[in-house]
């Protein structure tokens, strides 16, 4: 599987609690945090739930 890089560009706040807790599933939490992960469809899911607090890069 192909690697990704994961970085929270946005923040939290205002945000609904299923939001709050899939940036926590991703090991995100405060802005300009990164995380390398396997491109897998229940990642993709989470990406696709929290794009617009996220910035998704090829790693």
């Amino acid at each position: 599987m192909a690697k990704i890089k994961i970085t929270q560009i946005k923040s939290v706040i205002d945000r609904p609690k299923d939001q709050k807790a899939t940036i926590v599933a991703l090991g995100l939490g405060k802005i300009s945090k990164s995380v390398e992960v396997e491109n897998t469809p229940q990642i993709a899911g989470m990406v696709k739930k929290v794009n617009h607090l996220v910035k998704v890069e090829e790693a």
